[in-house]
């Protein structure tokens, strides 16, 4: 491998890169607000000082390439973003194409939590096993596939949206037009409107009804006992069609894993013939918000086949 690789992790709030060496010591990390009002270019502007700064700093000769891992749905083939909901403007934008311009050299662009379940398999939870899902459970619920140590992408690169797998045919709408989507169901966005519809409360937060919970609030229990159906059956589902041997969850509702996975597993257990009568893992990712980082730094390393 060579000396070190940049990764970059593009969110609607903040901007991360980071310059990571080939057996995946973190070197050193910027980190920025995303200046999504500034418009797109500017975002890109900040990428690509970003890049140079730690290009600069730690060699042009040692750097094996760039990852980057944005939201939305990524067109492999052409480096487009078709669509961001979170990244205001970068509909239908060509993002590699634009920071590869202002580089001047070439990038790998990848879904986030794509590079996440990539960082997961190469520093974390997955370090023991080539074959895992990552559900990333934040704002929405994202999705990762990684077979044979390589993310599976689909024949368009979109595979493993698992947030919009339907888990309640006739459950919550969500804006991709589906209805009964597991993003509707068990993210932390879903857990705050839930918890207003049973008059818990407009303003509070996942962590808010997390502590209702802990304290007996048969409500807020109740939030998190849907919460664990939902993703037991998105699992089993998984779990049915893939065989693969490890299942792991990310994401700031990992916090009140005691009160959901209960539910999630027995749900799980029911719904999987496979789950019931194999040594299928479910567990918690490690990386934390670390995993996209290190997940696009590693992406030059997989496409160089090291």
């Amino acid at each position: 491998m060579s000396k070190y690789s940049i990764g970059i992790d593009l969110g609607g709030t903040n901007l991360r890169v980071a310059a990571i060496d080939g057996a995946g010591k973190m070197m050193r990390k910027i980190s920025v607000g995303t200046h999504l009002s500034a418009g797109r270019d500017a975002v890109v502007g900040d990428m690509v000082t970003s890049i140079r700064a730690l290009r600069q700093e730690f060699g042009a000769d040692g750097l094996a390439g760039v990852g980057v891992g944005s939201p939305g749905f990524i067109n492999m083939e052409t480096g487009v973003v078709t669509g961001a909901p979170n990244l205001p403007g970068f509909d239908n934008f060509a993002l590699r194409g634009a920071i590869e311009r202002e580089l001047g050299g070439a990038v790998i662009l990848e879904n986030d939590a794509n590079a996440a379940a990539l960082g997961e398999k190469w520093m974390g939870a997955g370090r023991d096993c080539d074959d895992l899902v990552l559900f990333t459970l934040g704002t929405g619920v994202g999705g990762g596939i990684n077979s044979g140590g390589k993310i599976l992408h689909g024949f368009m690169g979109m595979a493993g949206e698992l947030g919009h797998m339907t888990v309640a045919p006739n459950g919550n709408p969500c804006g991709c037009g589906n209805q009964g989507c597991l993003e509707k169901h068990a993210s932390a966005t879903s857990v705050t409107a839930m918890a207003r519809m049973l008059g818990l409360g407009a303003e509070l937060t996942s962590e808010d009804v997390y502590r209702l919970a802990i304290g007996g609030n048969e409500k807020a229990q109740a939030v998190f006992g849907a919460m664990g159906q939902a993703l037991g059956i998105a699992l089993a589902t998984m779990i049915n069609a893939l065989n693969l041997p490890l299942y792991l969850l990310s994401g700031g509702v990992l916090g009140a894993w005691d009160q959901f996975a209960p539910t999630m597993l027995e749900e799980c257990r029911r719904r999987s013939f496979t789950f019931r009568n194999s040594k299928t893992r479910i567990e918690k990712a490690t990386l934390g918000s670390e995993a996209g980082l290190y997940g696009a730094a590693h992406l030059p390393h997989v496409l160089a086949g090291n």
